[in-house]
């Protein structure tokens, strides 16, 4: 848990620039429809230059 805290703390206090140059954030919803049916994706992140971090759901 105090890991994750740690994490999440970092990530804002990079994204809020206080740390050097912000970054972008990112958010991508998509349905795809198939044979199999309906399929949702989700994904957010954010980027700055060449660094990304990211989470597909």
């Amino acid at each position: 848990m105090k890991f994750a805290l740690s994490g999440f703390a970092l990530l804002v206090l990079v994204s809020c620039g206080a740390a050097g140059d912000p970054l972008k954030p990112r958010a991508n919803l998509g349905v795809s429809i198939g044979p199999n049916g309906v399929s949702p994706s989700a994904s957010v992140g954010a980027s700055n230059g060449p660094f990304n971090i990211g989470l597909n759901l």
